[in-house]
């Protein structure tokens, strides 16, 4: 864990200003298997300290890649004089952020370091049970992501905190042909929050995934091109998280509201069916534990739930203190750095569409032709909302049952004109965290959903 050497370094601060002090370390840590042989095998630490100052309108930031008193010092100074010298020549004049009353976040998780020994030794488990069941496969591998973010923050006004963020995953991708030739993948992630004790003990346990992604890749193989076209489907939790994530969240970042994204004129207005309701989560959804908990952002300000759409309705957007300010809302925690040198953006935290009260056999039965789309490995959207998603696995749905499995599509619309064609929405969330948001700088987030039923633009062949 890191040492709290900046704490004492408050008395440094100048009355008036808005002043952030952070250390923070960064870990990674990664294993790769390629048909048994060993392909990674890294560890890395990035550590450091930063400074960030704001005057009437203007921040002023500096950092340094070393964790020290001196250090701390060394770029508060920095950073207030560039904060005094851009408010002397910009002159924005736009004053003092409404105050946060002072508050303290306790130590988070403590992050263990686990020996890269026992990392290679799981995988390798892991490995030789697929090798030995399933020969077949035309190739296989297995990876381990390890990361996490800890970091110490002082304020001048707001709250102080020592938080940890790790997280852990190891990913399965196996591949095969299809009866014409064509090559056919899958993979599924399993982990979560924490550090790797926390969730793998027994790579056993582990084999009924392994089994299940086996048996749908064998189901995939034996699939069908979609029929391209605007068509009814049902969308599973997967799918409705990257909705929630990449085609809404993003374009309600208020910094990208302010760079023109197609939320700033529907703020008030319907965006979606009456049935759709969408929540950004701080640390606890649905009264467990969200699946990367943020207590508090790199701004010192505690993190609350950002309620995004109410029955339909745009309610809000994403913000940091400034745009806060600006479009006169409350900050609620989002504006969040991924490293000692970047400064904090406005960024998501663990994004879903909340559940509905439909069951999913019951959605699935009112589709007379259409489609079931489950998985998604990647997706893309831009500030209007429109978005395109590759599905990865998904079924016909025929007469109100599950029919042949279909092969790589993709689908595609606008999120807030394909939001409105919702009319069915289940009653369980699925969520992922084992993703990484790229908007300019990485970052860990959580998304997810329940099954929505639509109309959406698939691709065939």
């Amino acid at each position: 864990m890191l040492d709290d050497f900046i704490s004492g370094k408050k008395a440094l601060f100048k009355d008036g200003v808005h002043m952030e002090l952070r250390a923070q370390e960064n870990r990674n840590r990664h294993i790769a298997l390629v048909q048994g042989s060993l392909t990674s095998n890294s560890r890395s630490e990035v550590s450091g300290v930063c400074a960030r100052v704001y005057k009437n309108g203007v921040y002023g930031f500096s950092s340094m890649a070393e964790c020290s008193s001196l250090a701390a010092e060394t770029v508060l100074k920095a950073a207030t004089e560039n904060a005094m010298f851009m408010d002397r020549h910009i002159q924005k004049n736009k004053g003092a952020f409404p105050v946060i009353p002072a508050g303290q976040i306790p130590v988070g998780k403590v992050i263990s370091d686990t020996e890269q020994k026992r990392y290679l030794e799981f995988c390798k488990e892991l490995d030789a049970y697929i090798a030995g069941t399933y020969p077949d496969l035309s190739s296989r591998s297995v990876i381990m992501r390890a990361d996490s973010m800890e970091k110490i923050l002082c304020t001048s006004d707001g709250y102080n905190g020592h938080t940890t963020s790790p997280r852990v995953h190891i990913i399965f991708s196996f591949n095969t042909e299809s009866a014409s030739g064509d090559p056919v993948e899958l993979y599924t992630p399993v982990g979560g929050f924490g550090n790797f004790e926390d969730n793998f003990s027994d790579p056993a346990l582990l084999y009924p995934e392994i089994d299940k992604l086996y048996e749908t890749l064998m189901h995939k193989r034996e699939g069908v091109h979609a029929d391209a076209g605007y068509k009814t489907v049902v969308l599973g939790g997967f799918l409705s998280g990257m909705i929630a994530h990449e085609a809404v969240g993003h374009t309600v970042e208020a910094d990208l509201v302010q760079s023109g994204s197609v939320a700033g004129p529907n703020l008030g207005r319907r965006v979606a069916s009456e049935l759709v309701n969408l929540v950004d989560f701080a640390h606890t959804a649905f009264g467990k534990p969200a699946p990367l908990p943020v207590f508090l952002d790199d701004e010192g300000t505690p993190a609350e739930d950002a309620v995004l759409i109410k029955d339909g309705i745009l309610t809000g957007y994403l913000n940091s203190r400034e745009s806060a300010q600006h479009f006169n809302m409350n900050p609620l925690g989002n504006a969040r750095a991924w490293s000692f040198s970047d400064e904090p953006l406005i960024r998501m935290r663990n994004t879903a569409v909340l559940p509905g009260k439909d069951k999913l056999e019951d959605i699935i039965a009112s589709v007379d032709d259409g489609y079931y789309l489950i998985n998604t490995n990647n997706g893309q959207a831009d500030l209007t909302g429109e978005f395109m998603f590759g599905v990865t696995m998904g079924y016909e749905i025929k007469k109100g049952k599950l029919a042949r499995p279909i092969l790589d599509t993709t689908v595609s619309g606008v999120a807030f004109d394909m939001l409105k064609t919702v009319d069915m929405v289940s009653d369980e969330v699925i969520w992922t965290c084992s993703g990484t948001c790229g908007k300019k700088q990485p970052m860990s987030v959580g998304m997810g959903g329940p099954a929505l039923r639509c109309k959406i633009m698939i691709g065939g062949r």
